[in-house]
């Protein structure tokens, strides 16, 4: 399979006629992917007054709106949710959508939208064990071959539970989200079919797929099974002095913590598309598992632009890149 790209709203503040433009626009141009993100508020955070559509309800009206593309989440807050209640409204959405929607986990970062909604927010290692009893908890409820569930866990808990109807699919896909080395990509590698790693650089997006292949070997898993993608920040304008302004805004939007992602972002927002293979293209060491190789193009934003693709206030556009290890030619 060739790497793919999907689109994922990573703030929620609308407006909602330019994100249903949005998600039309990726069904309808051959996008792989729309996605949106599990927020109550903006992220990163600005004081709590802008505005934040729900992520569930956002993709039960695209799943209405759209026929091909593939649905999800990057990530769910796994505290933010019980299992159960998530996984009826999965169901709901794959029954929606024909079988088009998929499950994304992570463990949360937004420590004061979950203080705010009164959620409890322990610490990092408890929401990681949280992030490991979630993911059974949703595998289990939505395998079409079992009738119930039930599982026994220190956060999370089922007892005989139905699922019913049953999702569409024969195995909704389950993405983990997130860098965290000893953790979540060992989570991914025993739990998941995809792994999701938000706005960072080629080097260290490498480093991290080295480990979650490491973390495939000692789980006894193919490192091939697992899909490996990225998050990409950039602005789109329609011309040169379109683009200068947004270029000036993207440190503030990507937050201080991102800035190795800046100039990759920076010069999408400039229009360069060869800039969009810079993870397929680098010479690396051999591995065996490895990104892929070759240029891809994404043309330039003047182009998109023509083409139809809304504008949305107060967002940064992502790109989400997806790829199966096996699929790659391994760098001799």
């Amino acid at each position: 399979m060739a790497m793919t790209f999907g689109v994922h709203i990573g703030h929620m503040g609308g407006p909602l006629d330019e994100m249903r433009k949005l998600w039309k626009f990726a069904d309808a141009t051959g996008f792989d992917w729309f996605s949106v993100s599990d927020h109550f508020q903006e992220s990163p955070p600005r004081g709590g007054d802008m505005d934040c559509y729900e992520a569930i309800a956002t993709l039960t009206a695209a799943a209405v709106d759209t026929r091909r593309v593939r649905l999800g989440a990057l990530v769910y807050c796994v505290a933010y949710r019980n299992p159960g209640l998530h996984a009826k409204s999965l169901t709901t959405i794959d029954h929606l959508s024909q079988g088009r929607v998929d499950c994304g986990l992570g463990a949360g970062w937004h420590e004061v939208e979950a203080r705010a909604f009164g959620y409890e927010f322990p610490r990092i290692g408890v929401r990681e064990d949280m992030l490991e009893e979630y993911a059974q908890c949703m595998r289990l409820l939505l395998d079409p071959e079992s009738r119930r569930a039930s599982f026994q866990g220190k956060h999370f808990r089922l007892e005989n539970a139905p699922n019913y109807p049953k999702p569409l699919q024969p195995r909704m896909p389950i993405w983990i989200g997130g860098r965290g080395e000893k953790r979540t990509l060992r989570a991914a590698a025993k739990y998941a079919d995809g792994w999701n790693a938000p706005y960072i650089g080629p080097d260290e997006w490498i480093h991290k797929s080295d480990v979650l292949t490491d973390w495939c070997a000692k789980e006894g898993r193919d490192p091939g099974s697992i899909l490996r993608t990225v998050n990409l920040g950039f602005y789109l304008g329609a011309d040169a002095p379109g683009r200068r302004p947004r270029r000036a805004d993207l440190p503030r939007a990507l937050g201080a913590g991102r800035r190795r992602a800046l100039g990759l972002a920076a010069r999408h927002a400039e229009g360069h598309a060869r800039d969009a293979g810079a993870l397929s293209r680098r010479r690396l060491p051999p591995r065996e598992h490895r990104a892929p190789r070759g240029p891809v193009r994404l043309g330039r934003p003047a182009r998109v632009r023509r083409a139809g693709v809304p504008r949305l206030r107060h967002q940064t556009s992502r790109i989400e890149t997806r790829r199966r290890a096996s699929d790659v030619v391994r760098d001799e």
